[in-house]
């Protein structure tokens, strides 16, 4: 069975994702193996955040520049709570 989504890793201070899982525990788990510190945020697969977010009804464009690639490569929804780490933490979450 296919998943709709994926859990992604960012390490703090980090400019790129450092794994992607297909499971939250999964990914807790190596976070917590390493006592990583970032946030882990689940994403829709096969599927840009853009399109995701309007189609779950969480965002309409409402401006022209909604719909610029500069606005689309670097939006993000609220609708998608990340779960946060500090270093060390027991990431009891």
């Amino acid at each position: 069975m296919q998943k709709d989504y994926v859990w992604v890793f960012n390490g703090a201070r980090a400019n790129f994702p450092g794994a992607v899982f297909s499971s939250r525990e999964k990914a807790e788990a190596w976070i917590a193996a390493h006592a990583l510190e970032g946030t882990l945020t689940r994403y829709p697969l096969d599927q840009g955040v853009y399109e995701w977010a309007i189609a779950q009804g969480h965002f309409t464009p409402k401006h022209a520049r909604h719909t610029t690639a500069a606005f689309i490569q670097s939006f993000s929804s609220a609708h998608q709570k990340p779960y946060h780490y500090p270093a060390g933490d027991d990431h009891d979450h």
